[in-house]
């Protein structure tokens, strides 16, 4: 994952709303959301085919949200070397910050919320620093937690998240969910505009690299609400995930 927008709002009705943006090799393998997981039953979120574990996991009960972003750092030693998606999981089913040796991950930025709030762990090869976010929006990028406006992705989509209505975990007010469903979809911008929140470029080697899926979720006192976008250049292919079953509607 890289980039996820996250709005705080303690004591409110729904306090955290967020919005992840997925970018990775298009034809990586993947499976969209369900209870993919024996070991975390109650978890829901989309698989890597290739590594078995996330990018993003929601814990209806918690309620609570967990996601991974890359970081920039030195990369763990191939022979030690461990896919990073467990950690969402992990985290997610405990709510509490990666623990254990993590000289096996390749740098990372972990991000967990609640009705308490959100907090941030990033890892870059050495240490784990970590961050608690005030009320207001912010946004983490591959770079971290970006708290001004260098990056031309945070200030253009920042400002617009910030004034928008907040979506609410009971999904009622749908003109809130579709506007940020617009705006996480890119806000019309071209995927090759370097304020882009959905991209998509062609490597050397061929292969095409963009956005793989798009999720929204809001944590409210009850179920939280969890709307996903597996074809993000589609509007029409947004979804709701109906966390009861953890399955994808027929």
């Amino acid at each position: 994952m890289c980039t996820v927008i996250v709005s705080v709002e303690p004591g409110a009705e729904t306090p955290v709303v967020l919005a992840g943006v997925r970018d990775e090799i298009l034809n990586r393998p993947w499976e969209p959301p369900a209870a993919h997981w024996p070991r975390y039953p109650s978890l829901v979120g989309g698989r890597d085919l290739l590594a078995g574990g996330t990018w993003l996991a929601v814990d209806p009960g918690g309620p609570r949200v967990a996601a991974l972003l890359n970081g920039c750092g030195d990369a763990a030693p191939e022979p030690i070397r461990r896919s990073r998606g467990d950690l969402p999981l992990k985290a997610a089913a405990e709510g509490g910050p990666p623990d254990g040796d993590l000289s096996c991950y390749d740098p990372f930025h972990l991000l967990v919320a609640d009705a308490g709030g959100v907090r941030l762990w990033s890892w870059d090869g050495h240490a784990v620093s970590e961050a608690t976010f005030p009320a207001g929006t912010h946004i983490v990028v591959n770079s971290g937690w970006e708290s001004d406006d260098a990056d031309p992705r945070v200030a253009f989509f920042r400002p617009r998240f910030a004034s928008a209505a907040r979506p609410s975990a009971g999904g009622a007010d749908e003109p809130a969910w579709e506007r940020w469903r617009r705006l996480a979809s890119g806000a019309g911008l071209e995927v090759s505009d370097p304020r882009a929140l959905v991209v998509r470029r062609e490597l050397p080697d061929g292969r095409v690299w963009g956005t793989s899926s798009i999720t929204l979720v809001a944590l409210g006192a009850g179920e939280p609400r969890y709307d996903f976008c597996p074809r993000p250049g589609d509007p029409a292919s947004w979804y709701r995930v109906p966390l009861s079953t953890g399955s994808r509607p027929r």
